[in-house]
């Protein structure tokens, strides 16, 4: 893996709807340690931690498919206490899959000077497949901590994984693999 350039982690939809609640998904439990780690050793090098999560209003376009859930300042919106955003992480609600979209997530990114998104969370084919098309999209290398990601089942994390490998040229490794990578001399 080559250097991080200015990186950043944003962790997608950790929250009580999606991991015990509404819409759980018992496989996020093996991601959550593999995230602590990233996140503590985030913290450590001073890299942004962002978290990207959904707070709907009654009504989203979301809930026709999926239901009610993760609905704005409910308990079911809150990020799981284990990975629970300490001091100087930023949060930002979305209403739509991506992290990107109407958030104000790409201005504080670029106002950080960040060139490269770490991306854990849920489901590798969807909120965190739009959060990294969208990184892409707005000139981010993409980076994929695949043992801080899940999905629904191994098939879809493995189709999520690979689209955004293809699609948009991401980096897939372990969370100690990245940590491992040498961070490139700012310019």
């Amino acid at each position: 893996m080559e250097p991080l350039n200015r990186p950043a982690v944003i962790v997608a939809d950790m929250l009580v709807d999606f991991v015990t609640g509404a819409l759980a998904n018992p496989p996020s439990q093996a991601c959550i340690e593999p995230i602590a780690r990233l996140l503590a050793g985030a913290r450590e090098r001073g890299w942004p931690v962002c978290y990207a999560n959904d707070a709907h209003l009654p009504g989203d376009m979301e809930e026709a498919l999926w239901g009610p859930h993760a609905l704005a300042d409910s308990p079911g919106a809150q990020v799981i206490p284990e990975l629970a955003p300490q001091a100087g992480d930023v949060q930002f609600r979305k209403r739509w899959y991506s992290g990107f979209h109407e958030t104000g997530l790409e201005m504080y990114l670029s106002q950080h000077g960040v060139k490269t998104v770490i991306v854990v969370g849920q489901h590798a084919h969807i909120c965190v497949q739009h959060t990294a098309g969208d990184a892409f999209i707005s000139g981010f290398r993409v980076v994929l901590a695949e043992d801080g990601i899940s999905a629904f089942t191994p098939e879809d994390k493995a189709a999520g994984l690979a689209y955004m490998e293809q699609m948009y040229g991401a980096v897939a490794g372990t969370v100690d693999e990245i940590l491992a990578v040498p961070v490139a001399a700012a310019v």
